[in-house]
């Protein structure tokens, strides 16, 4: 069946009754709701296990050739047959890449019920289905039509695209996310968790990968783990949960707008990163 028949988009989603999956950690005592609040369920399984104590490799701004191999897990991978983002597109000639992160960017998502979510994205295990519950960051509609106009825009996140195990489960999650959140098909890739580099417990998104001149890419993302790699590309922005009141993304449409018209990237984001 399509993913997509399946998958609900509701205003006030019935609670229900989450069975654990862990039995153990059923028994032990609950977190108080501030953890609960900065650490999801979700946040252990999709997202890219972060730490930011991390040392970046040696940079390579040649994008000529493909970059050296990095280390994962103490053996070298091997390096992609080619880039990971196709040929640009006609109407996004002239722009510069963006690339997006999803969990704690542009949503929240949780195993436990959220009364304002905004998606429902059923998963089946053993034949139950289970909900994970998706509540959209402040602004983040007007932010993506936006930043579509402005930029190529790609959707990078550490989330499987499909399917992901937990406890011998497979489940999937981020490309059903992706498909609610963008109705404008702002995103011109999607590129998820194998298109990371697995680095001293990191996944890192290697911007030298994706085919495009680096000093026309920006990174936007929560983690500075995942761009680790290339710290002078990014655009950090805060985590996001459940704070309603956040503008941050409606904040950043001004300054992305007159990055948009530079030459290249760089000058503009070290006079930020000095602010």
């Amino acid at each position: 069946m399509d993913h997509m028949s399946i998958i609900t988009q509701v205003a006030n989603p019935k609670e229900e009754e989450i069975i654990s999956f862990n039995q153990e950690k059923a028994s032990q005592p609950k977190s108080s709701p501030k953890k609960q609040r900065h650490r999801s369920i979700l946040g252990k399984y999709f997202c890219c296990f972060r730490r930011y104590n991390v040392e970046p490799p040696p940079t390579n701004a040649n994008i000529g050739s493909l970059p050296g191999p990095v280390e994962e897990n103490g053996s070298p991978p091997k390096p992609p047959a080619k880039y990971l983002l196709p040929e640009i597109k006609i109407s996004d000639y002239g722009k510069k890449c963006v690339v997006i992160d999803l969990d704690e960017t542009l949503v929240h998502s949780s195993f436990k019920p959220i009364s304002n979510a905004d998606f429902i994205v059923p998963v089946e295990i053993d034949g139950t289905v289970y909900q994970v519950y998706v509540l959209k960051r402040p602004h983040v509609d007007i932010f993506l039509q936006k930043m579509g106009e402005m930029f190529e825009c790609v959707l990078f996140t550490a989330s499987l695209a499909k399917t992901i195990s937990i406890f011998n489960h497979k489940i999937w999650y981020a490309d059903p996310v992706a498909d609610l959140l963008d109705q404008w098909g702002v995103f011109q890739a999607r590129l998820f968790r194998e298109s990371c580099v697995f680095h001293r417990g990191n996944y890192v998104k290697d911007l030298s990968r994706l085919g495009r001149e680096l000093s026309n890419v920006i990174i936007i993302d929560n983690s500075p783990a995942s761009y680790i790699f290339h710290p002078e590309n990014a655009v950090p922005v805060q985590s996001w949960f459940d704070d309603m009141n956040d503008t941050e993304l409606l904040d950043l449409l001004p300054f992305f707008e007159g990055l948009s018209k530079e030459e290249e990237v760089y000058g503009v984001l070290q006079n930020l990163r000095s602010r």
